[in-house]
């Protein structure tokens, strides 16, 4: 055990390390980073869900959707990652109809696909999009840290006992309010004028990290797997660290959409959208 603990922990600190930097220099580097991330999501998405072993064809198409999102991704190109989204999206509906493939399907291109863009686009290329995912990162981390510590001291009633027992309402709570405080203490010094916008914002983001962390529960349950892999050790695989980044960061992208529509310009960058700079 004591063995197993230093190894999560070496390989926890070596990815935050990459994480850290890959978000620092932006660009390229980040853009490589979320494309990887919704490519290794789909692999352990057909892999939990026996896509890849039951359903080679469809899943041979999912393959093809998100090489095609990755590569948009990369290029920096939104329009076109959310039109190659749609697109497999709806190829994959009509595999469902015409073909009797799992339904499962569709969702996982979703749940990949837009994952990549939606981690590209909140760091986008500027600085303000550096401080969008400092922004995210602050919360999601947060939630995930005290949710755990204050569950554990406090205890009391389940969250959802029948997907993922441990959870308790006592830890969402103190999740969410630890996420508040970490997103407002960024836009402190990032968004100085938009602090209050930023905790509701935090908060709404903080809700959104712990379903995303209850719906991994629920696919692994469903499929009845304890890790979504192996590639991470010690830890699990992608999805297992990053089930609540994953809802958070959709929420993010379409809270982002939102705030440009109702100001009625063009969303150029997220971080801009979601604080008003």
């Amino acid at each position: 055990m004591q063995q197993e603990l230093k190894l999560r922990i070496v390989s926890g600190v070596i990815l935050a390390v990459l994480v850290l930097l890959a978000t620092w220099y932006g660009g390229v580097a980040f853009s490589l980073l979320s494309a990887l991330i919704g490519l290794l999501i789909y692999y352990e998405w057909s892999t939990i869900t026996r896509l890849a072993t039951e359903q080679p064809i469809a899943n041979a198409i999912g393959w093809l959707g998100q090489a095609a999102i990755a590569v948009a991704v990369v290029a920096g190109t939104l329009g076109y990652s959310l039109i190659f989204l749609a697109l497999f999206f709806l190829i994959a509906v009509g595999f469902v109809f015409v073909s009797g493939v799992s339904r499962w399907f569709p969702t996982g291109i979703v749940y990949a696909g837009l994952t990549g863009i939606a981690l590209s686009s909140i760091r986008g290329a500027d600085s303000v999009g550096l401080f969008a995912m400092l922004f995210v990162f602050a919360v999601v981390w947060s939630t995930d840290i005290l949710a755990y510590f204050v569950g554990r001291a406090i205890g009391g009633p389940k969250l959802a006992p029948k997907i993922s027992p441990g959870k308790t309402w006592s830890g969402a709570i103190g999740g969410a309010v630890s996420a508040v405080i970490a997103g407002s203490l960024v836009a402190y010094f990032a968004f100085p004028q938009s602090v209050v916008l930023a905790a509701s914002i935090a908060f709404i983001l903080s809700v959104c990290s712990q379903s995303g962390d209850l719906f991994e529960s629920f696919i692994k349950r469903r499929f009845g797997v304890k890790d979504s892999s192996h590639l991470i050790p010690g830890h699990g695989g992608v999805m297992d660290r990053v089930d609540g980044l994953i809802f958070a960061c959709f929420a993010a992208f379409l809270l982002a959409g939102l705030f440009s529509l109702i100001k009625g310009g063009e969303m150029t960058s997220l971080g801009a959208a979601l604080f008003g700079v």
